[in-house]
């Protein structure tokens, strides 16, 4: 494979060729979002250190060199998956090589532009639903946790969309069992010594009641389908219906039905989590910068004058992109991704193994001094003229190359239509005092919620 040549960043402070930094474990698992940038911010753009089990890792932060390994077919998830196939098995996430191809072709057509257009009406629908459920809350001057909210919508929107049916009552239960998954997963990949599923930890057995508890979901889900098309074709033109009529090119036979649970599994996780984080940080964000809320409400107002939006309106809402766009920057859902190369390889002249895991962190990359002015603010209008001449790589919220997330184009709509509505319903404030924690899991969710007081709009 062929050596990088450029020059590592002169922003950056640049260490020597396999720097190494000792006694990092505990940093890492303390606090990730301040260890890795401050390695980048000390070492430079490829930064050496020892990690997880006997591996020696490699922290790689330059737009290019992001780029170089998500397109490479020599740079694997490797054994960054295991953890998470605990939970959803070997779907879309997780698969890989042929197997994950097939899948992804299959599971395309669900995410294409006019599937997607049929899917606005039903997601503003929603959420003015849950605006109107609010009511009585806001009268009453109860906060809300917006982060559960948001998770509830996202929940009964993916449900709708992608599997025709409604999990508005099962949200709750299937949220906070999410919530559990997600955190134990994060656990697994910290604790290498920790022990196996089947042993009856605490810890164990708290991970085994949520991953049942979204099974029965699931299941419910696919035996309701199957016992409809027992009588008769039952063709709903949703990924379902695409998964169930799916058939082997050369066995003519069907998902067996591990690997449907998988599938199903996989896309309810993934498909609403993206904006069911996305959402919440906007909302605390939106509030702090109150400049920033207002020019959103003068273009909500001048474009939509207090109707619910629809897909034709976004174009017409560029500012509210760039909302999102910046939401997405600061506090990115998946906040890290992982690879493991096959073959030795060299990153700006630096000497990598094979087999060694290489991390890239949106949340770092999108705070690179090289190529964003004030990384840490939250200003939308870097994404408006000139956004273009930044390297592809330096904003890379849903991935990039062959595995980039095959819902980012549902994600990106859906959150601009859900913002675009209930911020017309509603101001969102917070609660005093609360405190407002990114945690790293396996997504960047607040910690302990979002609390805030909502007060109604005014109609334009």
């Amino acid at each position: 494979m062929s050596i990088a040549t450029r020059q590592p960043s002169q922003r950056r402070a640049p260490g020597p060729p396999g720097n190494f930094i000792f006694g990092n474990l505990p940093d890492l698992r303390r606090d990730p979002l301040h260890f890795y940038p401050e390695m980048c911010a000390r070492y430079g753009d490829v930064v050496r250190f020892r990690g997880l089990g006997s591996f020696v890792w490699f922290l790689i932060s330059h737009p290019d060199d992001i780029e170089r390994v998500l397109k490479s077919k020599q740079y694997p998830k490797g054994m960054f998956i295991q953890n998470i196939k605990m939970l959803v098995g070997n779907g879309l996430v997780t698969s890989e090589g042929d197997f994950w191809r097939k899948q992804r072709r299959l599971a395309q057509p669900a995410f294409h532009r006019q599937r997607l257009e049929s899917l606005a009406t039903m997601m503003t629908g929603a959420a003015e639903t849950l605006a109107e459920q609010w009511q009585p809350r806001v009268a009453h001057g109860q906060p809300l946790d917006v982060a559960n909210e948001m998770m509830r919508l996202t929940l009964q929107i993916v449900g709708r969309a992608l599997f025709s049916v409604d999990i508005s009552g099962a949200a709750d239960k299937v949220g906070a069992a999410v919530t559990v998954a997600l955190d134990h997963i994060n656990y697994r990949s910290l604790q290498p010594l920790a022990l196996p599923e089947r042993i009856p930890t605490p810890h164990n057995r708290r991970f085994l009641r949520a991953r049942q508890t979204i099974d029965t979901l699931v299941d419910g889900i696919i035996a309701e389908r199957r016992r409809s098309a027992a009588h008769g074709p039952d063709d709903r033109g949703d990924l379902l219906s695409m998964l169930l009529a799916a058939r082997d090119e050369e066995t003519g036979v069907g998902m067996s039905s591990e690997q449907l649970r998988d599938e199903v599994k996989t896309i309810i996780l993934a498909g609403h989590e993206t904006t069911a984080v996305t959402l919440p940080w906007a909302w605390y964000l939106l509030a702090h910068h109150p400049e920033i809320e207002q020019h959103l409400h003068d273009e909500l107002a001048g474009v939509l004058g207090g109707r619910t939006p629809g897909l034709d309106d976004l174009p017409r809402l560029p500012y509210t992109r760039m909302v999102v766009d910046e939401v997405l920057r600061l506090y990115p859902p998946a906040w890290a991704v992982a690879r493991q190369t096959m073959v030795d390889d060299h990153i700006q002249g630096y000497h990598i193994p094979a087999k060694s895991p290489v991390v890239m962190s949106q949340y770092v990359t999108h705070r690179h001094p090289e190529f964003w002015d004030k990384p840490n603010a939250f200003v939308p209008e870097r994404f408006g003229n000139g956004a273009e001449q930044r390297p592809r790589f330096a904003y890379f919220p849903f991935g990039g190359g062959p595995r980039i997330c095959i819902g980012n184009s549902f994600a990106l709509m859906e959150a601009q239509l859900l913002l675009a509505t209930l911020a017309q319903r509603y101001d969102f404030r917070l609660v005093p005092q609360h405190p407002v924690v990114p945690e790293p899991t396996v997504t960047l969710r607040p910690k302990y919620g979002i609390r805030m007081m909502l007060r109604p709009r005014q109609a334009a």
